[in-house]
This record gives structure tokens, sequence and C-alpha cells, in this order.
């Protein structure tokens, strides 16, 4: 696989994806959109990749969404367009390994199909997230729709509706529960790291089952989440409990300040 706008690398398990389109603030052209479709169907079907860390080259931005010098293909039927999520996202691509995000400087509109599908999402402290949609006319929806699942409904509609008059601060973003963990910058790419490192280290098919259960639980009630939910154990804890020595397994805790 030699992608064209990204670098990907796997190490120890662990995928890293660097959004490589510095000059445009790693925006996504049809270049990356085609990138991530084959990117998603390697990281599935490849089982030495346990988890994903994807962040972006450069200074400004993690991603600042679609190039829109260059846009994308879009076909002439109206009718037969698609979501560029369909490329991006990897949840829409049935991919159940963990998604670490790193974000740094702007991460705005399109970058949301990640930062909606992250399983873990940190950033630095000079992060800062905004929706300009509606600022240049155009409906914000998608980013929203993915964003009202993971945020409260009110931060979310603030995010949309004030555009590129108001952007959520890193500490904002930690305040309702957007990211889990800030940084300074030069420790978040090591700390995303870190964190795929401990997740890749445990049975892939517990983990695996865990992302896919609590994420098909979003689309369903409770009471079919519990039950899809005991399936997914019944049928992933024999092949994780089997690579695992419970005596050996390491008691070291910590708390996150």
């Amino acid at each position: 696989m030699e992608p064209k706008t990204v670098l990907y690398e796997v190490t120890d398990h662990v995928a890293t994806i660097t959004l490589n389109r510095p000059e445009v603030m790693n925006g996504f052209n049809q270049e990356m959109l085609d990138d991530f479709e084959l990117i998603w169907r390697t990281v599935k079907t490849d089982d030495d990749v346990h988890v994903v860390v994807l962040r972006g080259a450069g200074e400004r931005a993690f991603c600042t969404g679609m190039d829109v010098k260059e846009g994308i293909d879009r076909h002439p039927n109206v009718w037969s367009r698609t979501d560029p999520g369909e490329y991006l996202s990897p949840k829409l691509n049935q991919v159940w390994k963990p998604l670490v995000c790193a974000v740094h400087g702007m991460a705005a509109g399109g970058a949301f199909y990640w930062l909606n599908e992250a399983d873990i999402l940190i950033c630095s402290d000079d992060a800062t997230f905004f929706d300009p949609h509606v600022s240049y006319g155009l409906t914000a929806a998608l980013e929203p729709i993915g964003l009202a699942r993971r945020i409260p409904l009110g931060e979310t509609l603030r995010i949309a509706l004030l555009g590129l008059d108001e952007r959520l601060s890193a500490a904002r973003a930690l305040q309702i529960g957007l990211v889990s963990e800030v940084l300074p910058r030069e420790q978040l790419w090591e700390r995303a790291d870190e964190l795929a490192r401990i997740i890749a280290a445990k049975p892939p098919a517990a983990i695996q089952g865990t992302v896919r259960a609590v994420w098909e639980s979003l689309d369903a009630t409770r009471t079919q989440a519990l039950r899809t939910g005991l399936s997914y154990t019944q049928i992933g804890n024999p092949a994780g409990k089997a690579a695992v020595d419970r005596s050996a397994v390491p008691r070291r805790q910590w708390t996150l300040r």
C-alpha cells in the first residue's frame, strides 16, 4: 500500500496514520478519500494491526476539512452522490480496531468525520475546534449529526451555528467531554502512541468486540443493545481469554487528572 496523501506505518501492532498535506492544513481531496478507502480496508483485514493512531503533519492544523480549492469528485447525478464519510470514517467502514486521535492546532469541518468516531480523543493545549459551514452559506449537517452522539446537543449546536465566529478551546473541549486529555504540544504524539500500545497489548478479540458492541449500541434500543452485547461476549470471550495468562496480568494503575 502506497498512499499519496498520508504516511502509514505499522509498529508493534499500532498503525500510525499521519495526514500529510500540511501546505493546505491537511485538508482532504479526492486522493485522500481514495487513500482512506484503501487504508480502512487494509486495517480491517490486517490482523497485525490492533490499534490505529491518527495525527496531522505540520504546525498549524490537524485538519481543516475539505480542500476547497481542489474539492472532491462529485457524481453528476445528485442522487448518486456519496458522503465523504463513507471513505474517511472507520466505523462506517466497519473497522472495529480502536482509533486514537491526537489533535493539534485547528480541527474544523470535515475533520469531525474522524473525531466523531475516535475511541480516544486527546489534544494539545493549542488545539481549537470549529465548524465553518454556515459562515459560507452551507448547511452543517453530517458533521454535527455525528458530533451530537458524543457531546451534549447544546454544545453541538453552538459549534454548528456560530461557524467561524467562535472556536472551542482545548480547555472547553475537555470540559464538555469532546476530548479526554489535554497535553503540551511536544507531548501529544508520544502520549497517543503510549495509549495505543497499552491497548494493543491486550487481546484483540476482546478489544474489537468491546468497540463494536459499544458503537453499535448507539443505533439500538437499550434492550436490543444488551442482547447483542451478550452475544458478542459469547463470541469473543473464548478467544480473548485463551490469549491471556490471568496470573501475569499487570496490576499497574494510574489516576487521570
